[in-house]
């Protein structure tokens, strides 16, 4: 991936976001967003190695459109400032957790799980943490999980009203790591409040993140870095779809 240059080209649209400017460095973008593609059809190939419920996804199944959507936000701006993609079995719509790309300088990262789960389906997967808890400690509280994500709770900031997107790169802003995007205060109504792991009944999603350099993507070689991140959170991401899947 041409990362040094798709960089470049979001700097350029951070700093001059409308559209005349947009249309006269068009071909640029068509080379960047061409070279975003090229380098999310290996990390599907690749993934697919591991978890072949991705196998059959192709690239415009998983990136997301550069527009903005700016019918709910203050920030009126026509273009985003990253290229992002999420591979996941069931789409991007999906509340299935899934694997997530984010390209933006000074910010990029990876970051795998489920987002923004209804209330019924929360509820459903905190009784599955109780209900298995060997099981999900085995996946979040194992030395690689904790070194690459850490535990929940870490830097866990306000609920804003952006889209996954959005959440997962100013959360990133704020912390190099992460498990979980939001907590609720307190225990979750129906549940024990002595609870030993009431941490993880607290979580408002299963989400994971790591960090990378503006560096990181560049070439072919983050291909195999990136799978050894995304790798350790997938047991933790499949616990949770194996609950997610009953829903839809």
């Amino acid at each position: 991936m041409e990362a040094a240059r798709i960089l470049d080209f979001l700097r350029g649209i951070a700093a001059n976001n409308n559209r005349p400017w947009f249309l006269e460095h068009r071909a640029e973008y068509d080379a960047c967003r061409k070279s975003f593609n090229d380098g999310i059809a290996q990390a599907i190939t690749r993934l697919a190695e591991f978890d072949d419920e991705v196998a059959h996804l192709q690239v415009k199944d998983c990136v997301y459109r550069f527009n903005r959507d700016t019918r709910f936000s203050p920030d009126k701006s026509p273009y985003k400032r990253h290229l992002g993609a999420y591979i996941c079995a069931k789409g991007k719509k999906s509340l299935r957790g899934g694997y997530y790309i984010h390209l933006e300088p000074g910010n990029c990262l990876l970051a795998t799980g489920s987002y923004w789960l209804p209330t019924n389906i929360l509820t459903s997967c905190r009784n599955e943490i109780m209900g298995n808890t060997e099981q999900w400690l085995s996946a979040v509280e194992n030395p690689q999980f904790v070194r690459l994500f850490g535990r929940p709770g870490a830097g866990v900031w306000p609920e804003t009203s952006g889209d996954y997107e959005e959440q997962q790169a100013a959360k990133a802003k704020t912390s190099a790591k992460g498990f979980g995007l939001t907590m609720l205060k307190t225990c979750p109504a129906g549940f024990p409040r002595d609870y030993e792991h009431i941490e993880y009944l607290r979580m408002k999603d299963y989400c994971c993140w790591r960090s990378v350099p503006d560096t990181f993507f560049e070439g072919d070689a983050w291909l195999t870095e990136a799978m050894k991140i995304l790798k350790v959170a997938k047991p933790m991401m499949d616990f949770m779809n194996a609950v997610i899947d009953d829903y839809e």
